[in-house]
């Protein structure tokens, strides 16, 4: 069966394509009754508008772009998850694909929701480099989430990681500990603020800061703290880890099980996002909460703001996290 067309609909009610056309924009110049014969036609035939149709005929177009860092990360679905609601709430529809972390997919992955000449174009956590950032936002509005930008034509929606790194250091000291290591998040460009507050918080408490190279996954943090089982005795071990993520924690956790080693008794660790991840019975890792959801409303909202609204401005939303307190973490047994 071939897919119903507009002309299909416009005979079956008996009416013109163009007016078709005008219910289907949900045009004001359509009588009521007119309206509910061409609607009823559609329903009959099965009929859906094409969205990038109707993305060509119009000069302003209802699709955004959204491309993911990682699909296994459940940060990004949760925050796609407040995108989808601000976009139905705006009648904004949302086109996704992922650039598996990689500058040249990210690359491939941008020019394919491009070629759909969307309204705008979201970017979660992109490692692309500025310039192809910047070149996209010549086309279309854009809008970044978890990574700063001062391109001008860019919005941005990020939490403040430096804020958030010191709450959990100041939860660990509060417990006791002393000897505190941060998995860092390596590319990520939440990584540095995440980085900065962390060194900052360690040295304000007078303790040495020791940063260990990781990513934000899971086998990364394992590594990690396989590379610290090699660097410090058991009598010297660190007491607590600041993950970059809670996907990072995970991984960590995994590798002290197979070490010996319990979580909270003999080594606390502190994630980063409040995934739904970490909220797990099996897992209630203590983390630090980035209000996803919301995050992903203010993108949404930003881009709708240059849509319909001609903002030219570019919008810096930093929102404030918070400490999430599980199981994960306890006073050291010294």
């Amino acid at each position: 069966m071939t897919r119903p067309t507009m002309e299909d609909v416009a005979a079956a009610a008996g009416v013109s394509r163009a007016l078709v056309s005008l219910v289907m924009r949900n045009s004001p110049k359509v009588s009521e009754h007119r309206r509910k014969a061409v609607l009823q036609a559609a329903a009959d035939l099965g009929y859906q508008p094409h969205a990038m149709a109707r993305s060509l005929a119009s000069r302003t177009s209802n699709l955004v772009g959204v491309m993911v860092s990682d699909l296994r990360n459940a940060f990004f679905a949760d925050v796609v998850e407040g995108m989808d609601e601000a976009a139905q709430e705006a009648g904004l529809e949302l086109i996704l694909n992922t650039g598996r972390r990689s500058a040249a997919r990210e690359r491939t992955a941008l020019e394919s929701l491009l070629a759909f000449r969307p309204g705008g174009i979201i970017l979660l956590s992109p490692v692309l480099p500025a310039s192809a950032i910047r070149d996209a936002a010549e086309r279309c509005p854009v809008v970044l989430v978890s990574r700063a930008s001062s391109i001008t034509t860019v919005d941005t929606v990020n939490d403040d990681g430096e804020v958030g790194a010191a709450l959990a250091v100041d939860h660990l000291v509060a417990l006791g500990h002393r000897r505190i290591v941060h998995l860092d998040g390596g590319a990520a460009f939440a990584a540095p603020p995440r980085r900065k507050g962390y060194t900052a918080a360690m040295e304000r408490y007078n303790l040495e800061p020791m940063v260990i190279p990781s990513e934000h996954t899971d086998e990364a943090g394992a590594a990690a703290v396989r590379k610290l089982l090699n660097i410090f005795s058991p009598s010297t071990f660190p007491t607590a880890l600041v993950c970059g993520n809670d996907f990072n924690a995970v991984g960590a956790m995994s590798a002290l099980a197979e070490a010996g080693l319990r979580v909270p008794e003999d080594v606390s660790i502190v994630g980063y996002d409040n995934t739904s991840l970490a909220a797990l019975r099996h897992v209630s890792l203590t983390t630090i909460d980035q209000p996803r959801t919301n995050i992903g409303r203010l993108a949404v909202d930003a881009l709708t703001e240059r849509l319909r609204e001609g903002r030219t401005e570019p919008v810096r939303k930093r929102l404030e996290p918070s400490l999430v307190v599980r199981s994960t973490t306890a006073a050291p047994r010294e």
